[in-house]
């Protein structure tokens, strides 16, 4: 099952983790995986190669994880725009969940 962790703070998405492969096919098959990886690959595109925002990305393969966090004390656009990202994310994995749900899980943390 994959795993995606959202971390709040004083109402705010600060970032987030997914990790583990949601064990829907096999690897290489495994159309959600696809599907997660590359939802989380536009918004870290967005924010750090669109935006020029310097947000902290941890991948390891190993655990089939990645990170990202978003960096403190962003100007009102950026914020706006990253925090949008983020909500869409969240609205997209939990649509994911609904439909796999012994697959994916979405969580918040503050």
């Amino acid at each position: 099952m994959t795993s995606v962790t959202f971390h709040t703070e004083a109402g705010r998405i600060t970032g987030f983790e997914a990790k583990g492969h949601s064990g829907w096919a096999e690897a290489g098959e495994d159309l959600l995986c696809a599907s997660i990886t590359a939802a989380v690959t536009l918004v870290e595109a967005t924010v750090n190669d669109v935006l020029g925002l310097a947000a902290a990305v941890r991948i390891d393969g190993d655990k089939a994880l990645i990170s990202l966090r978003l960096p403190g004390a962003l100007g009102p656009t950026a914020e706006s725009t990253c925090q949008t990202l983020l909500t869409g994310l969240m609205v997209y994995f939990t649509m994911l969940h609904d439909e796999y749900p012994d697959n994916i899980e979405v969580l918040e943390a503050d």
